[in-house]
């Protein structure tokens, strides 16, 4: 990716540069009028906390359910069948019983 496409897709992520050391190191304040104004607008408080997650949307309230848990089981169970299989091609490529 070019470096003017990734700056333009984090513009709205990353705040402008609106402090330079040489205006924070006045004397005056005058300068800090678009600073104060960047930051006033920012939200203020608590952060809202966070709705929803895999144990909300599976385990909790009325759509509480066991299917995941089973489907991890089984899954699982798939995955660890299916690599005991493949050992034991491997072993009977050279090996006969």
């Amino acid at each position: 990716m070019h470096a003017s496409l990734v700056r333009r897709q984090l513009q709205g992520l990353i705040p402008p540069k609106i402090a330079t050391p040489r205006l924070v190191s006045g004397e005056s304040g005058t300068g800090l009028g678009p600073l104060v104004d960047f930051y006033s607008k920012l939200p203020k408080g608590q952060a809202t906390p966070r709705v929803g997650g895999l144990k909300a949307r599976l385990f909790s309230g009325a759509n509480a359910s066991g299917k995941p848990i089973v489907a991890l089981i089984v899954g699982i169970f798939a995955i660890s069948y299916t690599i005991d299989y493949n050992m034991h091609l491997k072993h009977h490529k050279n090996h006969a019983h």
